[in-house]
């Protein structure tokens, strides 16, 4: 029985010395970091901004690759599925992969809450609530009242069934008690195209979509959808200020491992990350997209999932009548 019970902890012994040993040695080869949408997204471009600023403090090369469908779930999917070697990351967007698992017509083919290892966020991008300048509102109170006058005739556009930007059209309805007819998109581009030819009255969507359009005069921009002002439109209230409390609407993202990847690797990670967020020029960069870098403890990521899905089950359980049409 000694003997057992010695020869088992040397094993032990032995297997968290192997263990260790891998972790101090990683990386020694490339790494690769999954974004499951197209080149051009908030997602891509945070994705190769911390790829190359990675790539730098690693010592290999941090490549990202666009594997891209099923409203990011694809990616999503190929790396919860994949061996947790260190070397293979994903790059989520944590309000879409939240709505998709709060959806059972999208709900994916793995358990978000227990497929993978947090490592840490990377950025955010608050979406801007937009009109149509003909629409007789200056303001979120404004469109709140004229909205309970006509139950269901303003429209929102949103880049498709399910994406955040219905999603903040969703969250509005619920917190306002209005009623606004939802007009599905295959995109941002169509949906902002008919906010500015007149088609549908308001969007919710990412700013690099709307602010190049306030110089037509089509649009006006009534707030933004994050818990504080953003940088890039500091004179711009929320919504929240506006009289809408506990409305946040915001794109996360996160750099997510699969399930079991060493702890070791996951905190070097996540430091790098948390420093590199600090960066003077990477913080410059994103701001001229919009959005904001961020960086954040494993366990904070991890907390930060567990209130997007939280919050997202409940927006879903509430707007099921619309969601479902």
């Amino acid at each position: 029985m000694r003997n057992y019970l010695r020869n088992g902890l040397l094993f032990l012994a032995l297997a968290m010395a192997a263990h260790i040993s891998f972790a101090q040695s990683w990386p020694n080869k490339p790494i690769k970091l999954i974004v499951p949408f197209p080149p051009g997204g908030a997602s891509d471009a945070s994705g190769r901004i911390y790829a190359q600023f990675l790539t730098e403090k690693l010592g290999q090369s941090v490549v990202v690759e666009n594997r891209a469908g099923a409203g990011g779930e694809i990616g999503a999917e190929a790396v919860a599925k994949s061996p947790p070697d260190g070397y293979l990351f994903l790059l989520g967007a944590l309000g879409s992969h939240s709505i998709h698992a709060a959806m059972p017509s999208q709900k994916p083919p793995y358990d978000l809450s227990t497929a993978f290892s947090c490592v840490s966020m990377t950025s955010t991008t608050a979406m801007v609530l937009a009109v149509n300048s003909s629409l007789p509102v200056k303001n979120v109170q404004e469109l709140i009242a004229l909205a309970k006058t006509q139950p269901n005739k303003l429209s929102f556009g949103s880049a498709g069934a399910g994406t955040p930007q219905q999603m903040a059209g969703e969250l509005f309805k619920v917190l306002t008690n209005t009623q606004l007819l939802h007009i599905p998109y295959k995109g941002s581009g169509p949906a902002v195209a008919d906010l500015l030819g007149g088609q549908i009255d308001m969007v919710f969507d990412t700013m690099p979509a709307l602010t190049a359009q306030i110089s037509t005069g089509k649009i006006r921009l009534l707030g933004v959808t994050s818990a504080k002002r953003a940088p890039s439109l500091p004179d711009l209230p929320t919504i929240q200020e506006q009289g809408v409390p506990g409305y946040e609407a915001t794109n996360a993202y996160a750099i997510l491992a699969p399930a079991g990847t060493s702890p070791e690797i996951v905190n070097r990670l996540s430091r790098e990350v948390q420093a590199l967020s600090k960066n003077p020029e990477l913080q410059a960069t994103f701001k001229k997209q919009g959005s904001e870098a961020i960086g954040t403890s494993p366990e904070e990521t991890c907390r930060l999932l567990k209130e997007e899905m939280a919050k997202w089950s409940s927006v879903v359980k509430r707007s099921a009548t619309a969601l479902n049409q």
